[in-house]
């Protein structure tokens, strides 16, 4: 039976190969082939870190090494299913892939949603101490670079994180260029439709690949329940799970906005560290993240109020109270740009509030500033916060100005610079 997933498994190896959507990713992971640490690809479900993967596989064979050498596993395959709870499997896959084509040379594993089995952490370090084995793990967790696992693999991995499509990658898949100024004017109205379409639909391969908006959602929905019921209830043993699936979905409607943990926890009449447990599973699972109002003192920063963000824009439209708001739409869209780019994102709160700050600028986010009034109330607030090493810019849907220091700029220009 091993055998018979192992051929289904790797086509590659009767040179049967697919091509994928372009990830800029590709590159790292390229980068990090010829070495010996282990790559660990980290993403949320259907993300496209399996096909990231596989990229690299016909990266491999276009390079001269033999697709025999290069063993591919889905480890959440039914079959496994009464296995998971021995990482020792681990070795009789790989004992069958050996019988079945005894490769000859270096030997390239990749073990796809390697958290399906328990300690695992474990059977590979092993492995990588005595063996010359090429690892490239794929997780849905963050547990994948738990304390645990940092201590068992410490400088022997590489982490890969895989977000879904920037909006970089979902014009190159649409075939859109934007290399230069030129390019970017040539094709002002294909950027403009694509930026509405990617700021509503997100960076799902499979969502946006299909028209139909209706299956769209029903996709997305499916995607953040098999997240809920497959990963994070029986993870984490949780008994009410339906529950965990309500919150999530009360979350999506209070996305850009500053979490009431009181407010949340006498709705779903749970405690308050009930509900921050069940935020932070989600979290673990790149579904959602929090971030905190700036401080310079680390203490108050963690006791502070949390802004929550989603990590894919289409959740948004599952929202239970569809509202078409194009400023939420917007600051999330900004919000995973940014967290793709740099870390410690804050926001800042002291009678003006500022959407974002990085360390070195601040960041605005309004759908529109034609209004006079929402126009000094976004520039009053880079006021009240400015200092002179700190840049500003106030991002909006489709302006590009500047007004004094501060550099206005539309969304597009602001992701493809």
């Amino acid at each position: 039976m091993i055998k018979d997933i192992l051929n289904e498994q790797n086509r590659h190896w009767f040179n049967d190969l697919k091509n994928y959507a372009k990830r800029d990713k590709l590159q790292t992971l390229i980068k990090y082939l010829p070495l010996k640490q282990i790559i660990t690809i980290t993403g949320i479900r259907r993300c496209g870190k399996s096909t990231l993967a596989k990229s690299a596989i016909n990266y491999l064979i276009q390079n001269d090494t033999n697709p025999k050498n290069i063993l591919f596993v889905n480890l959440e395959q039914p079959y496994f299913l009464e296995y998971k709870n021995d990482a020792l499997f681990l070795e009789k896959i790989y004992d069958e892939y050996l019988t079945l084509i005894n490769p000859k040379g270096k030997i390239y594993v990749i073990f796809d949603e390697i958290q399906f089995f328990d300690n695992w952490q474990v059977y590979i370090k092993s492995k990588y101490e005595s063996s010359d084995i090429k690892y490239i793990l794929t997780g849905s967790n963050s547990s994948m670079l738990s304390n645990e696992l940092a201590t068992l693999l410490t400088g022997r991995s590489l982490n890969i994180h895989l977000d879904t499509f920037s909006f970089k990658e979902f014009l190159s898949y649409k075939e859109i260029t934007y290399s230069d100024e030129l390019q970017v004017l040539n094709n002002k109205i294909n950027i403009a439709r694509a930026k509405e379409e990617y700021l509503k639909w997100g960076g799902f391969y499979e969502v946006f690949e299909i028209e139909d908006e209706v299956i769209k959602k029903e996709i997305l929905i499916n995607y953040a329940k098999n997240i809920i019921y497959a990963d994070i209830v029986p993870r984490y043993n949780i008994r009410n799970s339906r529950i965990v699936e309500r919150l999530f979905f009360y979350l999506l409607n209070n996305a850009t906005t500053i979490l009431n943990y009181t407010t949340l926890a006498n709705t779903f009449e749970l405690s308050q560290k009930t509900i921050k447990e069940y935020i932070s599973y989600f979290e673990e699972t790149f579904m959602m993240q929090r971030i905190d109002r700036f401080h310079t003192k680390p203490k108050e920063r963690i006791k502070s109020m949390k802004k929550i963000y989603i990590k894919d824009n289409g959740f948004l439209q599952i929202a239970p109270k569809q509202t078409k708001n194009l400023g939420a739409m917007l600051e999330n869209g900004v919000y995973n740009h940014l967290s793709s780019i740099v870390d410690n994102i804050t926001y800042m709160k002291n009678t003006y509030e500022i959407d974002f700050y990085d360390g070195n600028s601040l960041y605005q986010v309004s759908y529109d500033i034609e209004n006079e009034k929402t126009k000094k109330r976004e520039l009053r607030a880079f006021e009240y916060f400015k200092k002179d090493d700190i840049k500003s810019k106030l991002i909006t849907f489709s302006i590009n100005d500047t007004i004094n220091d501060i550099e206005i700029i539309s969304f597009d220009r602001f992701t493809l610079k």
